[in-house]
């Protein structure tokens, strides 16, 4: 017991927290499972800020909650290193980088007028379809493993291509968790290793109660004021409260949020999302973008930080409220369950979105369909990183303009 205490590094500070994921935050590209990966090798093999098995029990928590996993860990590793200040500095060295790549490119695109820049464009969007294609097929083979959850998958797709409304997504997520209890609860959620973070009980039922609080009074508010910030904020909020299964969920539940009330249009939200796989750092820094361009609340700069804040804060803070009761809720096969049926879900609601709105608005000749299974086959044969399959589709989407014309 002495000797594991020895080597046990000492306290570090936030300074030295917000450094190290600094670097990973200008460096880190590839999306949540290349983070998963970069996190390892410098906080466990590296730097050895946490064990292995501790490692292994903070990812299967991140998987288990809403809100995005990579993030998550990378908040939870500051945590331990730094307290409460280094989990902070850890979310901010990590997120902030390519939030401010996204803020700038808010402001570039606006500048893109005439043939090129839209083509420019568009191959970005083409892009969108190439990564969510991806995606899919990557989450079905982990989450889908089986003809029951592959049957969940299904029926989450068609209730949100029949449904066409945002209500339809969270029908689908509930009855995939209630299919889930039924149907997998020989799922097991994850490593047995005990945490040991600063988040006492107490703190966490604290955390658990400020987020249903906004959950339920951000609505109200809405209603009440009609006030463009809370707006924002409630409907940012609201889409972070229901990411489950990794980064690209949010896609589908921002869309619902944002498009459909006409805050943002379905080609600037395609041009923003296939922008968003170019830079490195968590796919959530879309957000940011978003903000920057809804024709509702503050807009600018200040949108992108409301809209980036109210994103990230559910998962966070679901993350503070589960952290003291962790191990005695992955023990329950209901749980589990539960779990493994919205994991499912989430891989059909990804299918819905990839036909409705990527591809219904973006692959509209066969130069499009060439371009996308292009970056397809770049993604899943040749694992080409997500920056140069951007520039690879945004390069020919303007030489086909240019051999058009």
């Amino acid at each position: 017991m002495r000797a594991a205490a020895a080597r046990a590094p000492p306290p570090g500070t936030p300074l030295e927290v917000l450094l190290a994921f600094t670097r990973l935050g200008v460096s880190s590209f590839g999306g949540p499972i290349a983070h998963l990966g970069y996190f390892r090798r410098e906080f466990v093999e590296r730097r050895a800020w946490v064990s292995e098995p501790t490692y292994a029990s903070l990812v299967a928590l991140c998987q288990f909650l809403p809100g995005p996993a990579s993030s998550q860990v990378g908040f939870c590793i500051g945590l331990a290193r730094a307290g409460y200040a280094g989990a902070l500095a850890a979310w901010a060295g990590f997120t902030l980088p390519s939030a401010a790549a996204m803020v700038a490119f808010s402001y570039g695109a606006r500048a893109l007028s005439g043939e090129p820049g839209g083509a420019l464009l568009h191959g970005l969007r083409l892009v969108a379809v190439a990564v969510v294609a991806q995606a899919v097929c990557s989450m079905a083979r982990t989450l889908c493993p089986d003809r029951e959850r592959g049957a969940i998958a299904l029926l989450a797709m068609l209730t949100v291509l029949l449904g066409a409304s945002s209500a339809a997504q969270i029908v689908a997520m509930a009855a995939g968790a209630l299919a889930g209890v039924v149907l997998c609860r020989g799922a097991h959620p994850g490593a047995a290793e005990p945490l040991h973070l600063p988040p006492t009980p107490r703190a966490g039922l604290t955390a658990l109660a400020v987020f249903l609080l906004l959950l339920l009074g951000l609505p109200v508010v809405r209603a009440a004021t009609h006030a463009g910030a809370v707006t924002l904020a409630e409907s940012f909020y609201r889409s972070g409260a229901l990411v489950f299964g990794g980064g690209h969920v949010v896609l589908p539940l921002l869309r619902a949020s944002v498009v459909a009330p006409g805050w943002v249009s379905d080609a600037d939200f395609l041009s923003g999302y296939g922008a968003a796989q170019a830079v490195p750092g968590p796919l959530f820094s879309f957000a940011a973008y978003l903000g920057a361009v809804v024709s509702v609340g503050p807009r600018g700069i200040p949108g992108a930080a409301l809209a980036l804040t109210a994103l990230y804060l559910p998962g966070l803070l679901l993350l503070v409220g589960a952290l003291p009761f962790w191990d005695a809720i992955r023990r329950g096969s209901y749980a589990a369950g539960a779990v493994a049926g919205v994991g499912a879900a989430v891989v059909g609601l990804l299918a819905a979105a990839l036909y409705d709105p990527i591809w219904t608005t973006t692959v509209t000749s066969r130069g499009d369909f060439a371009i996308a299974v292009l970056g397809f086959a770049l993604l899943a044969l040749w694992r080409t990183p997500p920056l140069a399959v951007a520039l690879i589709s945004a390069g020919c989407s303007v030489a086909l303009a240019r051999a058009g014309a």
